[in-house]
């Protein structure tokens, strides 16, 4: 315990169990990290201290008196600022939600804090959740910790970047593309997306404050240093909505492996559609190489269909899923103004019809079913999260009009999504996790895909790769 911010969460939980630390020693040491550390970073932008030290006090009593408590108790913990927190701002990064104090929790906040966890502050992110960057005109921009030069990605920028400096144990993101993919890819750190509807997700911004629906593609999940804190979290944040509550059940299947000897990889690590830049290639080739000497079965041929069909369909869901914020005559303006260019692309898609989304919908079950016929042959498919590390800072507008240098080629600002897609339009389980560092000093992940409902599968995989590798690297402005 001498370094209580690099201690996991599952670990901290049994030491406040045990009385070995207390839950207000655990929260004063990170609180007193944050104020030393973070001016460079800007990671936490909202703090609800007053709260969260009466709560820890209570944890301490509790644990004082109680033997049966719950798995993260009396843990602290940061936020993503798009989650409601009752009586704690909640801004997602909007001006004009820069007063706004929510009286309800969002329901991940809410089983979070059912299971004793204690959140304490707030981290960045773009407004609405809505860029691959965190930056926005209330809080300004988050860095990233191995370079404050580069971004830390997004939408749950912070929440990577608080992670990686140890300000936090675990936290709470979101992901409709890529949201907690990029940013624990980009900071160094572990993530889980996990299989769409098994996480409710009521009470996140966008849409507005009072919203019952939930967004296609949206999920909410984990994000950590270890992978042992991203399923203890899963644990706890998965289960039925509020509509399905009183019938609903969820028992997610064991892994289809426990060792490395008994698993079947599929791994897609380059595609002319998207091409990885030579350090993300070296990387994922080394992991691949790492994972067949240890014995597991690796496949580097396997695809479960093409990257520019997945990009397709899947571009066309995201824009359709992000097009309830605009209002009627912007979206018919959007549509005259569509031209044959990435920026195009975006607004056509934005504005298509109902009846084109149907169509893409059953695509999106077509190539569901072709996963499915996927994992018939294989546990998980290896992909790249991104194609390239963290890239420089970019707030030129509008968004995707900009344009990213992948491997010394002038790429469109899309590239950056595509390869989240086969995991996002399949609604699968995906789980991001270290596996190396490129010249430039920055991390390199990848992106385990699983099948549907079997987050546990690319979970196992996640943690038998970070035995491989050693874990999560720290930037050198954490130490």
């Amino acid at each position: 315990m001498n370094e209580l911010h690099w201690t996991s969460a599952t670990e901290l939980a049994a030491a406040i169990a045990r009385r070995d630390v207390a839950s207000r020693e655990v929260l004063d040491h990170l609180v007193q990290r944050i104020d030393a550390l973070d001016g460079s970073i800007n990671a936490v932008v909202t703090s609800d201290i007053e709260r969260a030290a009466a709560a820890a006090a209570a944890a301490d009593e509790r644990a004082a008196n109680d033997d049966d408590l719950p798995p993260l108790h009396g843990v602290p913990m940061t936020v993503k600022d798009s989650f409601q927190t009752a009586g704690c701002t909640t801004t997602s990064g909007a001006p004009e939600l820069a007063d706004f104090v929510p009286d309800v929790d969002a329901a991940p906040v809410a089983r979070l804090r059912e299971a004793g966890a204690i959140p304490f502050a707030k981290t960045n992110l773009p407004i609405f959740a809505g860029d691959i960057q965190s930056f926005n005109e209330v809080f300004g921009t988050t860095n990233n910790p191995f370079d404050t030069a580069r971004t830390c990605g997004g939408s749950s920028g912070g929440s990577g970047a608080a992670l990686s400096m140890g300000f936090t144990p675990i936290e709470l993101g979101s992901d409709i593309a890529g949201s907690i993919r990029t940013p624990s890819a980009w900071c160094g750190v572990v993530g889980h997306k996990p299989t769409f509807g098994i996480v409710p997700a009521h009470g996140q911004i966008p849409g507005p404050p009072g919203t019952l629906s939930q967004a296609d593609l949206a999920v909410a999940g984990p994000m950590a240093r270890n992978v042992d804190d991203l399923e203890v979290m899963l644990d706890v944040l998965a289960g039925p909505d509020r509509w399905n509550a009183p019938a609903w059940r969820l028992e997610l299947p064991p892994p289809r492996a426990a060792a490395l000897g008994e698993l079947r990889l599929g791994a897609w690590i380059d595609d002319d559609v998207c091409p990885v830049d030579d350090d993300t290639r070296a990387a994922l080739t080394g992991i691949v190489e790492s994972l067949r000497s240890a014995g597991a079965t690796v496949d580097d041929t396997a695809r479960p269909f093409t990257l520019d069909k997945a990009w397709a369909v899947f571009s066309g869901l995201l824009f359709a899923a992000l097009s309830g914020g605009h209002p009627k005559d912007k979206i018919e303006r959007l549509a005259a103004e569509a031209d044959p260019s990435p920026l195009g692309d975006a607004k056509r898609l934005t504005a298509a019809r109902h009846r084109d989304w149907l169509s893409l919908n059953e695509r999106r079950l077509q190539m569901r079913a072709r996963f499915g016929e996927f994992f018939e042959r294989y546990d998980a498919l290896l992909l790249p999260t991104q194609p390239r590390t963290a890239i420089p800072h970019d707030h030129s507008d509008p968004q995707w009009g900009r344009t990213v240098d992948i491997g010394g080629s002038e790429r469109p600002y899309t590239d950056l999504f595509q390869w989240i897609a086969p995991a996002g339009l399949a609604l699968l389980p995906a789980t991001v996790v270290p596996v190396g560092v490129g010249r430039d000093g920055l991390p390199i992940a990848v992106q385990i895909v699983g099948p549907h409902l079997e987050d546990r599968t690319p979970l196992q995989v996640a943690r038998l790769i970070s035995e491989l590798t050693g874990g999560c690297p720290r930037p050198a402005a954490a130490t």
